[in-house]
């Protein structure tokens, strides 16, 4: 016990610690707070050692711990990573990266001050809806659009601002779940508007909806399957079938896309995505999808349709509480514009990934196991899949070649990878770390190089 008494004196004190030289840079340059903080939490953890039958490591292995702990308690929780796992929409790891003039824009936009409620022509206040509209309406061909802050948003607002109180009829086989446990008939009772299913799981027909309506209906409804797939004995009325009908017994018909896209997959040897165009051609009165998924640009929910409509959910109060800020228009704006100059394919780093080349994945692999040199025993590529992620295009994956790293507890190593800076998240396939560098961008590749010699020295 007095052995236990004299390691626990060696510990010392708060104030002690203060006063020794090592602190004194600490106390001007960070909050008298924060140092007080970190060096009460390495005291205290030091004291869980010495309990536990530990010896007392010294006062430079105290104060290195202070260190760590007043630096953790700085570092901001929100850091980049680098995504080797291969899923291009990673919806944990932030979806959809940004292009460097996205970046640009939403720098600008955020700097000083903007016309973000301001006519610059009429002198007066003006409105923030203006700023993507005209892009949405030329590339969709909508009349007019609306942005918000995302897609579960966007529904939310039209089933709120259209069908409060009335019925809006879904096929049963579209009564989907988003990740989070976001159904939608929750968003459905949260709207005030009631649901109506209609069909089976795997068949609904137009007739089916046809049969469901009456006096109350406000609006038929298509949910488009964007995170699952239902295959065999399986029919969906086409939109345009369901178009004819709601209009013919002046109810509105509402397309949530969901992902939503701009471009046709199909090129990049994925089946065919519906374009948020066809949907608006097919005659949806109100398309809504995300800004962050296969369009690749900020967080947000677009709705495009008519006039009308839009000018309607406009005046909605809940719009106001969905807005999205000056920096996500302007970062939306510089992403429409890519697709506008037909660079999308370039200079949108989701559709430079879906679009980039096996061969050119394998080269960067080759250089990554060269830069490794010794460090690559055991290391090799292989051919794999990578994912598309993000509720888009489910089951999908396309080719890609991973570099798989040496034989050994690849639980701890992956764990070894996230612990650095900059963290790097992989997968594990057959008990072996890959690394998938369609989804590392190419100004990562030396960063990648640097902490795997660390991790694997």
């Amino acid at each position: 016990m007095a052995n236990l008494q004299t390691r626990l004196r060696q510990l010392g004190s708060v104030d002690a610690l203060l006063r020794h030289g090592e602190v004194q840079p600490w106390l001007a340059a960070y909050p008298h707070e924060l140092v007080v903080e970190a060096l009460r939490q390495a005291l205290d953890a030091v004291r869980a050692v010495i309990l536990a039958g530990g010896d007392y490591p010294g006062a430079k292995a105290v104060l290195a711990l202070a260190e760590e702990r007043l630096q953790a308690q700085l570092r901001p929780t929100l850091q980049s990573v680098i995504n080797a796992t291969g899923v291009i929409l990673h919806t944990n790891l932030g979806r959809a990266p940004l292009s460097e003039a996205v970046l640009e824009a939403m720098q600008q936009a955020g700097t000083g001050y903007s016309n973000l409620e301001y006519d610059l022509d009429m002198g007066q206040r003006g409105s923030r809806h203006v700023h993507a509209e005209a892009l949405l309406c030329r590339l969709t061909g909508a009349e007019a659009a609306l942005v918000v802050n995302n897609n579960a948003g966007a529904v939310l607002l039209a089933l709120s601002a259209l069908a409060q109180g009335r019925e809006v009829i879904l096929s049963r086989g579209q009564l989907v779940e988003i990740g989070g446990g976001f159904r939608i008939p929750d968003v459905m009772a949260q709207s005030g508007a009631r649901l109506v299913e209609v069909g089976t799981t795997n068949r609904t027909y137009v007739d089916d909806f046809g049969a469901a309506m009456g006096p109350d209906t406000a609006a038929l409804m298509r949910v488009h399957a964007s995170n699952f797939r239902i295959e065999g004995f399986t029919h969906q009325p086409a939109l345009a079938e369901l178009a004819e009908l709601a209009h013919s017994r002046g109810c509105l018909l509402l397309d949530d896309l969901g992902s939503g896209t701009l471009l046709d997959t199909a090129p990049q040897g994925l089946p065919h995505e519906p374009t948020i165009q066809e949907s608006v051609a097919a005659g949806a009165d109100l398309v809504t999808f995300s800004g962050d998924k296969l369009l690749g640009g900020p967080q947000a929910g677009m709705l495009v349709g008519r006039r009308d409509l839009i000018a309607r959910l406009r005046r909605f109060p809940l719009t106001r509480a969905l807005r999205v800020d000056k920096t996500t228009l302007a970062g939306i704006q510089a992403n429409l514009l890519h697709y506008l100059m037909g660079e999308a394919l370039q200079q949108v780093p989701v559709w430079r990934m879906l679009s980039m080349d096996v061969d050119e994945i394998a080269r960067r692999g080759r250089v990554l196991l060269d830069g490794l040199g010794g460090l690559a025993d055991g290391c090799q590529q292989q051919e794999g899949r990578s994912m598309i992620g993000g509720g888009s295009l489910p089951q999908e994956s396309l080719p890609t070649m991973l570099v798989v790293l040496p034989m050994g507890t690849a639980t701890e190593l992956a764990r070894q990878l996230r612990a650095g800076d900059p963290p790097i998240v992989a997968r594990i396939h057959e008990e072996r770390i890959v690394l998938d560098l369609r989804t590392v961008l190419p100004h990562e590749d030396v960063r990648l190089l640097q902490r795997l010699r660390d991790v694997l020295a």
